[in-house]
C-alpha cells in the first residue's frame, strides 16, 4: 500500500490536466477517445449525457459526503478498499483490470480521490481521464508519456507500508 504524507497532500491541490467549469465543455471532446472518469459526479454527468465511460472509479460520496447522484455501475463491477490518503495494490490492480476489460466500474470501500494518478498510469496513450476538482469543475488530463511521467513523480511522494 502507497500513502500520502500530510506533508505532501498539499502538491495534489491543483488541478492535474486542463480544468473545465462544466461537463458539457467536455462532452465533445471525447469521441474516439477511451474515457475513463474518477469520481461519483464526474461519472454520473458523463451517463447523463450518454456517454458510458470505459472505466469508472466511484466511491458513494462528494466532498466527503454521501453523494445524492450516485452513477449506474456499468459493465463488470469491481469492489475494493482503498483508505483515505493511499494508494491500495487492491486499487491498483482493479485499475489494470478494468483498463484491459471495458468498461468496468470499480466501486472503493473508502476513498478514490487519488486513484487519477494510477488511473493516467494505466491507461493508453490517448485515453482521458476525468476528474472533479471541487467548487471548481472538471478536470480533463488527456494520457501522453508527459502525463504518466508526471504521474510517476506524483507516486514517488507517496511511502510504501
Amino acid at each position: 500500500m502507497l500513502t500520502l504524507p500530510e506533508e505532501h497532500r498539499r502538491l495534489f491541490k491543483e488541478p492535474f490536466g486542463k480544468l473545465h467549469r462544466e461537463i458539457e465543455e467536455i462532452i465533445p471532446l471525447l469521441s474516439g477517445h477511451i474515457v475513463c472518469a474518477v469520481g461519483d459526479v464526474v461519472t454520473h454527468n458523463l451517463q447523463k449525457n450518454r456517454i458510458v465511460p470505459d472505466v469508472a472509479v466511484v466511491d458513494g460520496y462528494t466532498m466527503r459526503s454521501p453523494c445524492s447522484r450516485m452513477p449506474d455501475v456499468t459493465g463488470t463491477c469491481i469492489s475494493v478498499k482503498n483508505p483515505a490518503g493511499t494508494l491500495t495494490n487492491e486499487l491498483i490492480a482493479a485499475l489494470d483490470q478494468a483498463i484491459a476489460h471495458p468498461p468496468t466500474t470499480i466501486v472503493v470501500d473508502g476513498e478514490e480521490d487519488l486513484a487519477v494518478i494510477p488511473m493516467v498510469i494505466a491507461a493508453p496513450l490517448g485515453a482521458i481521464v476525468l476528474y472533479g476538482q471541487p467548487n471548481e469543475g472538471v478536470v480533463l488530463r488527456t494520457v501522453t508519456p508527459e502525463a504518466k511521467e508526471t504521474a510517476q513523480k506524483f507516486l514517488s511522494h507517496f511511502t510504501r507500508r
